[in-house]
């Protein structure tokens, strides 16, 4: 939003944002562009298909290099130029449904050593198939929205009866989200093939998380209340087509005691990101952010393809929009772990920052913020900002 204006859709150049509306408006794109561009949130653009967001891409391209519609309109360049400390950022799509997945390798074995100590770290499923649930779609809030402490059951001795009130072991999960492009019918599978012309994009994503109201509830069923009090994404959608020079080989699949996918999760071409992550906390007291973590979406055992034919396999339907999260992205460091459950080896480490002040899990003032960048060898593509400050809890 800018200037109090209704929201639009946008994109970034520099320092600027493009006002796709603006630029829909004078009729640049295709019909179909032109129209969807014109909506609030990119849910319409996002269902058009591969063809149109691949046009729209190389129509912005060719204005701001060899095209004079915008050098030889100063007003309209004056509409569709607007400095990006002038601009709210708000939610790029609403988001219908949303599905969280568990599909680092190393992330899992962390866990499994954490709170199953005596026995394989991977349960007998991990390595099959990519293990995912359902969150919460309503709580997902775009960089900038602070955060409350959630409220819950929590059962910190086990002789005791669980007691109610305020997380003390408040954490992040560094995540990447992808979002849903045209989308699928009930019924009808995404094949692994189709799955790569039906990614959108990608953006920061962190799943905040409630420790230890999750340890509590999560047997039988998983995280709820502990994961649906926030998420937070990054504003900005990184295209796949923006992201095709760095896609690469993930993890190898198949070798040594490693079973083969089943088919319908072969995958034959490149499906992880060489995405550097980072993870940064500026203290309650500090005006500073401090490095905690860096990692890189490449570790992912399970691609985003993967997830997304996996979601599907069983004819579950997908509409514009739909997010589905990577799950916690954790590197092979004690340095380039995705959470401060494992960044603290469950607070038995504490993390210490350069002012002295020591983190094993989030106090209420703390500000975290995850960054994501593409390197190439004369240009980056950067990710934005996906950060939340976290506020005290509600009165009891």
């Amino acid at each position: 939003m800018h200037n109090g204006q209704p929201a639009r859709c946008a994109s970034r150049i520099a320092d600027f944002v493009v006002d796709l509306y603006e630029l829909a408006s004078a009729g640049v794109f295709s019909d179909a562009a032109n129209a969807a561009l014109k909506e609030e949130k990119l849910n319409t653009f996002m269902g058009l298909g591969k063809a149109e967001w691949k046009g729209v891409r190389a129509k912005l391209q060719e204005l701001f290099t060899t095209s004079a519609v915008l050098k030889d309109n100063a007003d309209l360049k004056a509409k569709v130029l607007k400095p990006l400390d002038t601009v709210q950022m708000v939610m790029p799509a609403t988001v219908g449904d949303y599905t969280d997945f568990y599909s680092s390798r190393e992330h899992a074995t962390n866990i499994g050593k954490l709170f199953r100590p005596t026995m394989a770290p991977l349960l007998p499923n991990w390595l099959h198939l990519p293990v995912g649930y359902h969150g919460r779609a309503s709580s997902i809030i775009v960089s900038g929205t602070p955060i409350k402490r959630p409220c819950g059951q929590t059962r910190p001795n086990d002789d005791a009866p669980p007691q109610f009130g305020p997380c003390k072991l408040f954490d992040m999960e560094i995540e990447v989200g992808a979002w849903m492009g045209k989308g699928s019918k009930l019924g009808e599978p995404i094949t692994i093939d189709a799955a790569k012309d039906s990614v959108f994009g990608l953006s920061l994503f962190n799943d905040w998380s409630a420790r230890d109201i999750q340890k509590w509830e999560y047997v039988p069923l998983g995280p709820f209340l502990s994961k649906s009090f926030a998420s937070t994404t990054s504003p900005w959608i990184i295209t796949m087509d923006a992201l095709e020079p760095f896609m690469v080989q993930g993890p190898k699949q198949g070798e040594g005691e490693d079973p083969e996918p089943l088919p319908y999760l072969k995958q034959d071409y490149a499906g992880a990101v060489d995405l550097k992550l980072t993870a940064e906390i500026k203290p309650k007291d500090e005006d500073k952010y401090h490095t905690i973590s860096t990692t890189n979406f490449k570790y992912m055992y399970w691609s985003v393809y993967q997830q997304l034919a996996h979601h599907t396999v069983n004819g579950c339907n997908m509409n514009p929009g739909d997010i589905w999260a990577s799950g916690t992205i954790s590197g092979p460091t004690e340095d380039s772990y995705g959470s401060m459950l494992e960044l603290s080896w469950r607070g038995s480490k504490p993390i210490k920052l350069p002012s002295g002040a020591e983190r094993k899990f989030f106090q209420d003032g703390d500000s975290v913020n995850l960054t994501g960048l593409c390197q190439g060898p004369d240009y980056n593509i950067g990710f934005g900002p996906c950060e939340g400050t976290i506020l005290p809890a509600r009165a009891l």
